[in-house]
């Protein structure tokens, strides 16, 4: 049975039903529970004017600003991982591209269950793929992905 869940989440998609899920299969399975929030990092701008393009214009401010959004989504997931009974050392928030991320620490950390929720794809969206698509067939291990109920 699974050893390590990791619970990958956006900050607006903590839904009761699937926190549920994700402690019913870590209570029956007595796995470690781990909880995922990427930040996507802010692209830096290129500034053009006299002097033509000039890439990393606001580098440093992207890199306060991303601390800044580190910190906050900090503060929102707190009182998830009170209510899944995790310690805060199990709560993880790199900065990246969302799937890279999540799959690079489900590999890394010998994860064999990632919990993530799905919103649906469709349209355009079919097309380009879905944080859960990516995840889905990038991941080395199970994935588990829990439809949003509208």
């Amino acid at each position: 049975m699974y050893k390590h869940i990791l619970f990958a989440t956006e900050l607006n998609e903590t839904k009761s039903y699937i926190e549920d899920k994700v402690t019913q299969l870590q209570q029956f399975t007595q796995a470690k529970l781990s909880v995922i929030h990427v930040v996507e990092p802010i692209p830096n701008a290129y500034y053009v004017g006299v002097y033509g393009a000039i890439p990393n214009l606001d580098s440093i401010d992207s890199i306060g600003t991303t601390k800044i959004v580190k910190e906050r989504s900090k503060e929102v997931l707190q009182p998830l991982i009170k209510r899944l009974n995790i310690e805060e050392k199990n709560m993880h928030i790199p900065v990246g591209h969302v799937s890279d991320e999540i799959l690079a620490f489900a590999e890394n950390e010998n994860v064999d269950l990632i919990i993530t929720g799905s919103h649906g794809v469709h349209g355009l969206q079919l097309l380009l793929g879905s944080t859960a698509n990516a995840i889905l067939h990038g991941a080395k291990c199970d994935v588990l992905a829990v439809r949003f109920k509208a």
